[in-house]
Parts: C-alpha cells; structure tokens; sequence
C-alpha cells in the first residue's frame, strides 16, 4: 500500500511540473507609446471595453505573425474572444497619437511579467487602410519598419524602443506591436491608433 502511495504522489508531481510547463506564458505585457488600444481602454478614455480595461497586459495570442497569429479581423484582439472590443473598429474612431511621417519617436512597453524574449517587431498599415473596419494582414505592410531583436533575455520592466516612424504616410493608420515570447509558442499583440501628417 505503501508503495502504491509513494508511486501515485510521484505521478501526481510529474504531471503537476507537466502541466506548469506547458501552461500560458507568465509573461505580460502591452504597449503604452503610441497608446495601444487596451492602454486606452484601461485609462477610462475609451468606454465599453469590457475586462481589457482591468488587464491591458493580457492580449496574448499564437506568435508567428504575419504567416501564423490571430486570424485577419481579429489582430488587435490577438484572437481572444474576451477581448473583441479591441477588434471592434469603433467607426473610425478610436483616438490616435498624433505623429509625423519620419520623425524620430520613442516607442515603449509596460512589462508586468518578464519573459525570454526572441523580438519586438512593429508593423504599420497601407496608405488603402480603412479605419472603419477590423484589422486584416492585407491593411498591413508584412514587413516590418522595426524589429528589435532581444536572443531570449528578458526585457526590464519599461521597454524603450528609439525608431522612426515610417516615412510617406499620412492620415490614420495602426502601428501594430508584437512582443514575441522564446519559449512559448505565443505572442503579446498591442494596436496603436496614429493620426500621420
């Protein structure tokens, strides 16, 4: 009986590790500079956000983007189902930052939870998006204008990014972050609302 015992409570704590090992990344975070749209949601300046407002560092998705990650319509939400409010295109009308074609800009995230890190990589919209409708990978320029390469080291708790925004755009577009995690097999996802003179 002893050793039934001893052998089940071994059992028990190699799939306890099991389960830890394979769960979501315990890394979270979001981008705060341009605003993201969970940032504004969080600050009360967008209304109606449902929970986004109470955990902007949770929008956490499948990495790969653009050839995998969420589905087209669903990019802002990294295809969480609680937070589609970020997918919802609002009309147009989600405040953006704005910004010049060119300038030199400061981009930065909020880490909640350090994690391994392979890269941060921002993408913006064609000049053809239209602001009025969800997000798809053909609003995108698929290149992205900035990638920060990390090699798996944790990023510090404010992550500063120096860039440029990209040149020969104007009116509103989306910057869209992606903070793509090591040693998972996910990403954090983070829309900026821009307005480009």
């Amino acid at each position: 009986m002893r050793k039934k015992l001893s052998a089940a409570i071994v059992g028990l704590g190699i799939a306890g590790a099991s389960v830890l090992a394979t769960g979501s990344a315990s890394s979270h975070g979001y981008s705060d500079a341009p605003p993201s749209r969970q940032v504004l949601c969080q600050q009360g300046v967008v209304k109606n956000c449902g929970s986004i407002q109470w955990e902007p560092q949770s929008v956490e998705g499948p990495k790969g983007f653009p050839a995998a990650g969420p589905a087209d319509g669903k990019i802002c939400s990294a295809g969480n189902a609680g937070f589609a409010q970020l997918d919802d295109p609002r009309g147009g009308n989600w405040p953006a930052t704005n910004l010049r074609a060119g300038q030199g800009y400061t981009f930065s995230w909020r880490i909640t939870a350090r994690h391994a890190t392979t890269d941060f990589k921002y993408y913006i919209t064609k000049d053809s998006y239209d602001p009025s409708k969800p997000l798809t990978r053909a609003d995108l320029e698929l290149e992205p204008f900035m990638t920060v390469p990390m090699s798996g080291r944790q990023p510090a708790s404010t992550v500063q990014h120096q860039g440029t925004v990209p040149t020969q755009k104007k009116g509103h577009h989306i910057i869209l972050g992606v903070w793509n995690i090591a040693d998972t097999a996910n990403a954090f996802y983070a829309c900026s609302d821009v307005n480009l003179s």
